[in-house]
């Protein structure tokens, strides 16, 4: 106790200085070492690991291998029963509550201790992760700890998925609360549930996925437990498909479907106002999205804009052409979040500021490094202004900025009277941190589907892949392995062989077109081809070889016709991938 009574206040010191030093370094600055920071960047990966497992000791010493009553007023008395490590009997709650009630006064004891320093601590850490995630500069197995293995196939997904919806856990108000209802974790539980609250970069990020699906698969479980193929507590909707848009928005609205968690079964109706032959078995559910998301979210509609490097963000200016805008953005969140429950791939370039606007936990504020994602040349220009050695006065700059929307020009106060207030070199840094974009709407939506605790153990970058998949080039032969054939095609048909050898002479990009083509994204799944569902088809298109292959994206098949001649097939695959021609709803 006497050496961390030493320790522990230079501690305390070093990370609320070095913390505070961080705030106004833009990331150039944080690069360039000193004199702008008091380190090296060389320096920086060394501190990022004995801050690690500093933060890994604390939790250990928390949370020592015994159980610890916790306060959850969502959990039964049933619940309680159901997921404690031993059956709780009435006969042995007076034994149990006196050992109980030690333990708690060992834990309030630490925490009072230790809660405060571990706080300053995950701060610091914190901001180095996100400019390690901006502009990577130490070793990813820096940040990954071996103090911690992860089971999952003994994982308690339950206490988990519980206890990560309580706030968190080395918060003494949480600790303190005693009452009726409490719910036992075990230390092993508490300790995983505090660092994907607290530091989920300390665990690999295809472990965190897992961890995702796990918990998205139990709600699954207890959402629709009592639903069967056409039966059950399902969504049933009918769409326009001229209208997949305002369709989807009234019929899915909170107003009529508060809980989106529920399976859809999609029918569509014809131009012709007649309804589409077709049972969905998930497949007329994944062309929903695919059409949905796609008209949603593009910039025609208004509801989002493109940076110039071709990413997406919510329009400012919404307001000129949709005055209840807060709607459609709540909607659309919720159906991002629909994607994501549904591990639905949808090729949506969000930009990095937007992305961290939703894992924010402090009102959808991100701080100024993330406007670089929005406008470079804005950014650069703002940390002109920053570093600008002369009377800021003389730039004759006022506290507004100027939107040129659908044809008008405005002026927006950044403050109230901000175009009667000069910015000086006072005030420079206000003037900074006030461009600031509002998500709120959205990220309330995206919540209202998946607990937005469980997206915040990804960062923007992770989040990104979450929704996209990965970006990195494409395993031809992972893709070949878990492909399916229907008759009389298999993997030995000599079409085959020359489909798969035209596939592997492709470039990275037709490899992608094809990809897209087929299943609607041009991106695999996270974990490689044998977790696309459904899984990729080829079938026989007939023997006229003069027919263009043809695609239904919403079952993942391919129609190959019968091509005798290799060249001819490669030639008028690449036609119709990079025509876009070719989608038949069978």
């Amino acid at each position: 106790d006497s050496e961390i009574d030493r320790i522990e206040p230079l501690l305390m010191t070093f990370c609320s200085l070095y913390s505070m030093s961080l705030v106004p370094l833009h990331d150039d600055e944080f690069w360039d070492g000193m004199p702008a920071t008091v380190f090296q960047i060389t320096e920086i990966p060394d501190i990022v690991k004995i801050l690690r497992d500093v933060c890994m000791g604390i939790i250990r010493y928390m949370y020592p291998d015994k159980q610890i009553p916790m306060q959850s007023n969502n959990i039964s008395h049933n619940d309680e029963i159901l997921i404690s490590s031993q059956p709780i009997v009435t006969s042995a709650r007076e034994a149990s509550a006196a050992r109980a009630h030690k333990q708690m006064d060992l834990i309030r004891q630490r925490s009072s201790h230790f809660s405060v320093i571990f706080k300053v601590i995950v701060q610091l850490l914190q901001q180095l992760r996100s400019r390690d995630v901006r502009r990577r500069f130490c070793p990813p197995e820096y940040w990954l700890t071996n103090q911690y293995s992860l089971q999952l196939d003994k994982l308690y997904i339950i206490p988990l998925a519980r206890g990560l919806a309580e706030p968190s856990l080395l918060t003494p108000e949480t600790r303190d609360s005693r009452g009726p209802n409490t719910f036992q974790f075990l230390a092993s539980e508490l300790r995983l549930i505090t660092i994907l609250q607290q530091i989920p970069f300390v665990i690999p990020f295809a472990v965190r996925v897992q961890v995702l699906n796990l918990l998205i698969q139990q709600n699954k479980n207890e959402q629709q437990r009592n639903a069967e193929f056409l039966q059950g507590d399902s969504i049933s909707i009918r769409i326009r498909r001229d209208y997949i848009y305002e369709d989807a928005f009234e019929k899915l609205s909170a107003e009529n479907e508060p809980n989106l968690q529920k399976k859809f079964r999609v029918s569509f109706i014809n131009s012709a106002g007649l309804d589409e032959a077709g049972i969905d078995g998930g497949g007329l559910f994944r062309e929903f999205m695919n059409e949905l998301l796609k008209s949603a979210f593009n910039p025609i509609r208004g509801l989002f804009k493109l940076t110039s490097d071709g990413y997406l963000y919510p329009n400012p200016t919404i307001g000129f052409i949709e005055p209840n805008f807060g709607s459609h953005y709540y909607f659309l969140g919720r159906m991002l979040g629909k994607a994501i429950y549904e591990k639905f791939l949808a090729e949506l370039p969000f930009a990095t500021f937007f992305l961290q606007k939703i894992l924010s936990r402090s009102s959808g504020k991100v701080d100024i490094h993330h406007l670089s994602s929005l406008d470079p040349e804005m950014y650069k220009n703002l940390l002109y202004l920053k570093k600008y050695n002369g009377n800021v006065e003389d730039l004759g700059l006022d506290f507004t900025i100027v939107n040129s929307e659908i044809g008008q020009t405005q002026v927006i106060d950044l403050k109230p009277n901000g175009r009667n207030i000069a910015v000086t070199n006072d005030n420079r840094i206000e003037y900074i941190h006030l461009i600031n974009e509002q998500v709120l709407k959205f990220r309330e939506g995206l919540g209202d589907v998946i607990n937005l605790e469980w997206l915040r153990m990804f960062d923007a970058n992770e989040l990104r892949i979450l929704i996209s998949g990965v970006s990195g080039d494409i395993d031809v032969n992972d893709w070949r392995k878990y492909a399916q054939y229907r008759a009389p095609y298999n993997q030995e048909h000599p079409v085959v062989q020359a489909f798969w050898r035209s596939v592997h002479d492709f470039t990275e990009n037709q490899k992608r077109q094809l990809l897209k083509f087929t299943t609607s994204c041009s991106r695999p799944p996270l974990f490689g081809f044998k977790e696309l569902y459904p899984e990729f088809c080829i079938q026989s298109a007939g023997s006229d070889n003069d027919r263009l292959p043809t695609s239904n994206t919403c079952i993942n098949l391919l129609k190959l016709p019968e091509y005798q001649d290799e060249n001819a097939l490669k030639e008028k695959l690449l036609y119709a991938i990079q025509s876009s021609s070719g989608f038949e709803y069978s």
